[in-house]
This record gives C-alpha cells, structure tokens and sequence, in this order.
C-alpha cells in the first residue's frame, strides 16, 4: 500500500466537524492524543515489565501506531498536503542535516 493509498482510505473514514474544510485542528489534536497513548503504553512497559516488550504490549502499540498514522492522513488531507510529498520532503531533510553533520541537535533549521 501506499502513503497515497492509505491517505484516501482514511479520507474514507474522516468524520469530524469541519471534515474536509481545512479543519487542521482536530486531527492535530487527535495526533497529540494517539501520541500520548504510545508513551503511556511505553511507560508502563518500563514501569511494570523492566523495559522489556511483550508481544501483546508491542500488539497494542501496532494499533495505536496506526491511528497514529490515520491523524497524520486526515491532517494531511485538510492542508491539501500529500503523504508521498510530507515523507519524501522529511527523507530529504534528513539526509542534508546527515550529510551536514547536523543530524544531531536541536533547531528546525539545522
């Protein structure tokens, strides 16, 4: 499947006030809240297992990583931003702050 594949599937199953009116904010807050259920469940795995990952703690967080992944679409779809575009751009940047020696710190301009 691909990122553009997966973004109109989800476009498929957007229902949200404001859907598809440039209405940004409440996939931004959907993703700000599937974040943190990936830390809480992370946490926990430090807390109550050493650190040490289960198979049903990894399952729990496959699931939350896709609608994780589903938040990143629908935001995507209300800027009129493609999936394709967002990654590709995001390898891009990445691979000039490598070359650059930049890769590590800190500054959305390194």
């Amino acid at each position: 499947m691909t990122f553009s594949e997966y973004q109109a599937g989800a476009a498929k199953t957007a229902v949200y006030p404001g859907r598809g009116t440039g209405n940004w904010i409440y996939p931004a807050l959907g993703l700000a809240g599937e974040s943190g259920e990936i830390c809480e469940k992370i946490k926990k795995c430090i807390r109550d297992d050493d650190g040490k990952m289960s198979e049903e703690r990894r399952s729990l967080l496959a699931k939350e990583l896709g609608d994780v992944l589903w938040y990143v679409a629908t935001m995507c779809s209300e800027l009129n931003l493609s999936m394709e575009d967002v990654a590709a751009g995001n390898l891009k940047k990445l691979a000039a702050r490598k070359d650059a020696g930049t890769i590590h710190g800190s500054g959305d301009l390194r």
